[in-house]
């Protein structure tokens, strides 16, 4: 369900008409519906009730702040890939704490302001991002919080050139490799591994390739 809606003929968003928005704010103008966002998100929440979960949003997806605030209110966790979408979540009132720092081009500046911000975890792409974090927070005197990147070879069935899942596509380590490359980084001082992630892709329209994943 989201609250936008055609009232005879124009469309409105939680009861107020989107032209009227655009005559007072000017065009181009992107409207939210808060209230489709809190929606949405509780639904996901009460499916997911029972199990241990933190559901993040993606910065990549939206980064208004407007829109972190409404997420951060409701307990969500952050999925970010830089320094910047870090302070945009401290700005909103997000909490550090619930951020996962993805991405493959993580600097060394970047996995210090992280750290000393206490984030949930890095999700670390290759064996050898594990020992730079470790020499970093070592370094630093922390314990840094990782999860390891997996690639499972698996089609997310979607465009060829947005799957980030198989063997083709560069991200990750190879489902085969994983048990080595974590035992190995279990023995690195100042990691904390939490487990393992993927990513298979975007714009996913099917749940076989979750399953199989």
């Amino acid at each position: 369900m989201h609250d936008f809606r055609y009232v005879r003929g124009a469309l409105h968003c939680e009861g107020r008409a989107v032209a009227g928005l655009a005559r007072r704010f000017g065009t181009p103008l992107y409207v939210y519906s808060q209230r489709t966002l809190e929606d949405h998100f509780r639904r996901l929440d009460a499916a997911l009730s029972g199990l241990d979960h933190l559901i993040c949003f993606a910065l990549k997806a939206n980064s208004n702040q407007a829109v972190l605030r409404t997420f951060a209110r409701l307990g969500a966790g952050f999925d970010i890939v830089s320094s910047g979408e870090l302070a945009r979540v401290l700005a909103a009132g997000g909490d550090p704490g619930k951020c996962i720092f993805a991405g493959v081009g993580k600097t060394e500046e970047e996995i210090s302001y992280a750290l000393q911000q206490g984030i949930y975890c890095f999700n670390a792409e290759s064996e050898p991002e594990l020992a730079r974090i470790d020499q970093i927070a070592r370094r630093l005197g922390k314990i840094a919080p990782v999860a390891v990147r997996v690639n499972p070879d698996i089609d997310a069935l979607t465009h060829h050139k947005i799957t980030t899942g198989t063997y083709e596509n560069k991200f990750g380590i190879a489902f085969e490799q994983v048990e080595g490359v974590y035992a190995r980084a279990a023995k690195l001082k100042n990691l904390r591994l939490r487990g393992v992630q993927m990513h298979i892709g975007s714009q996913l329209t099917e749940l076989k390739p979750f399953v199989l994943a």
